[in-house]
C-alpha cells in the first residue's frame, strides 16, 4: 500500500476465532499463559506475549501502531493522557543535572511540570522565545542540555516554529528534539521527517475528535521509545484499553475530519481579517501570520484552531463569549463542536501580564476551536457575538 491512511485503516489486530471484521475490546486486567515456560519468557523480555494491561494490551498495541504509522515512527507508547506522555517522556529520558531547554509558549501544564516539578529532581531548565532564531536557540544551549522541547503551531498563540532548522541545532549538539504535534496533527505535519527524535500527542484532542475519552501518545526512535516505555510500565500512566479501542477507531477518520476543520477555519479567519473589533487573526496558513512562510513549509494545512484579539482586551473578551449562542464554552479543543475560550481570564489568569505577554496572550485573546458545524453557523455565531 502506498498510501498512510490505506496502510492505517488496514493495520488492526490479528482476528480471533470468531473472524470479526471490527477490532473487538481486550477489557481483561491480565493474560493467561498455557505453561510456566511461556509465561517466565515474557517476564524475561523475551517474547512480546502480553502480561498485564498496564503493560500491554491488543487494542493499546493497535493504537500504537495506527498512530505510527501516520507520524512514521519506529515505535510508540500511549498513555492515559497527553500529560502523562509529556511527562514520561521528560523523566525517562532526563536525570539529575541534566538541562532542558524549552520553548517558553507551552500549554499550561507543560510549563508546570517544567517549572515546579523537574527541579524537585534535580533537572534544570530555560525558556527559549518561540520568535527565537537559529543562532539564538544554539546559543541557549548548554553543557548539561539534554532535550529540547516545543510545541508548533504554539497552544494557544499559534506561533509556529522552524522544526528542521532547530532539529539541525539540536543533532548538532547530540541533544533530543522532543515536538508536541497536538495542534498540528500528524494529518497537518510529521516532525519525524522533519529531524525531530520524539512527537507527543495529547490524543484526548482532535485525534479523539469528538471530546470523550482522554489519552496520550509519545512516538519515535526505537531505543527511546524503550525508555519511556520500562518508566510508564514501572510507574502506571496507562492508556485504558477501551479508551485505545475508541481512539484508534477515531483514527480511521482523522484525515477527513482534519481536511473540514482546516479548510473551514481558514475560511473563518479570512472572513474575521478586518473586522472593526478585532486587532488581529492568527492562523498559520493566513498571509499574515509572522510565520506564514515557516508554515507552508513544514505544514500540509492550517489546522483547526483561529485566534483573534478582541479591541477592548479582559472585559471584551468576557463580554464575547457570554454572547456566544452555539459555540461552547469548555476546557477542550479538537472536537467535532466549535469551542470558544477566552485565555488570559481562564487557562492562562494566574499568570503576570509579563508571562503572558511573552508568550502571545493579550488580554483580548480569543481561541476558536472549529468544529464540523456548517462553516456559516460557527462565522455567524462569532459575528453576532462581536456585534453584540
Amino acid at each position: 500500500m502506498k498510501h498512510d491512511q490505506s496502510k492505517l485503516i488496514r493495520t488492526q489486530i490479528e482476528r480471533t476465532a470468531e473472524g470479526e471484521h471490527s477490532s473487538p475490546l481486550f477489557l481483561t486486567s491480565s493474560f493467561c499463559f498455557d505453561e510456566a515456560e511461556t509465561m517466565r519468557a515474557a517476564f524475561a523480555d523475551e517474547s512480546d506475549d502480553n502480561i498485564y494491561s498496564r503493560f500491554s494490551n491488543p487494542n493499546v498495541q493497535e493504537f500504537v501502531d495506527r498512530l505510527a504509522v501516520l507520524e512514521h515512527a519506529e515505535a510508540g507508547f500511549t498513555t492515559a493522557s497527553g500529560m502523562s506522555a509529556v511527562f514520561g517522556s521528560f523523566m525517562a529520558l532526563l536525570k539529575k543535572g541534566d538541562h532542558l531547554l524549552s520553548c517558553n509558549a507551552i500549554f499550561g501544564s507543560t510549563h508546570n511540570v517544567i517549572s515546579k516539578y523537574l527541579p524537585k529532581y534535580g533537572m534544570e531548565y530555560s525558556y527559549v522565545s518561540a520568535a527565537a532564531t537559529a543562532a539564538e536557540w544554539e546559543e541557549a544551549i548548554q553543557p548539561n542540555t539534554k532535550m529540547i522541547y516545543l510545541e508548533s503551531p504554539t497552544n494557544p498563540g499559534l506561533e509556529v516554529l522552524d522544526i528542521a532548522m532547530i532539529s539541525a541545532i539540536a543533532k548538532k549538539h547530540n541533544v533530543i528534539l522532543n515536538v508536541d504535534n497536538c495542534f498540528a496533527t500528524p494529518i497537518g505535519q510529521t516532525p519525524i521527517d522533519l529531524g525531530a527524535d520524539l512527537v507527543v500527542h495529547s490524543a484526548t484532542k482532535w485525534i479523539d475528535g469528538q471530546g470523550r475519552v482522554l489519552g496520550g501518545a509519545v512516538l519515535g526512535k526505537k531505543e527511546l521509545i524503550h525508555e519511556i516505555y520500562l518508566f510508564c510500565r514501572n510507574t502506571g500512566p496507562s492508556l485504558s484499553p477501551f479508551n485505545a479501542w475508541v481512539l484508534s477507531k477515531s483514527l480511521e477518520t482523522l484525515e477527513v475530519r482534519m481536511e473540514r476543520h482546516s479548510k473551514s477555519a481558514l475560511s473563518i479567519a479570512q472572513k474575521l481579517e478586518g473586522h472593526p473589533k478585532i486587532n488581529f487573526v492568527k492562523y498559520p496558513f493566513l498571509q499574515s501570520h509572522p510565520q506564514h512562510a515557516i508554515a507552508i513549509k513544514q505544514m500540509k494545512d492550517g489546522g483547526g484552531i483561529v485566534c483573534f484579539e478582541l479591541k477592548g482586551g479582559l472585559e471584551a473578551g468576557r463580554q464575547f463569549l457570554n454572547r456566544l449562542k452555539m459555540l461552547s464554552l469548555t476546557a477542550n479543543l479538537g472536537d467535532t463542536r466549535s469551542i470558544a475560550s477566552h485565555p488570559a481570564s481562564t487557562t492562562h489568569a494566574r499568570l503576570s501580564e509579563a508571562e503572558r505577554q511573552a508568550v502571545s496572550i493579550t488580554p483580548g485573546l480569543i481561541r476558536i476551536s472549529v468544529g464540523l458545524e456548517h462553516e456559516e453557523d460557527i462565522l455567524n455565531d462569532i459575528l453576532q457575538a462581536l456585534g453584540a
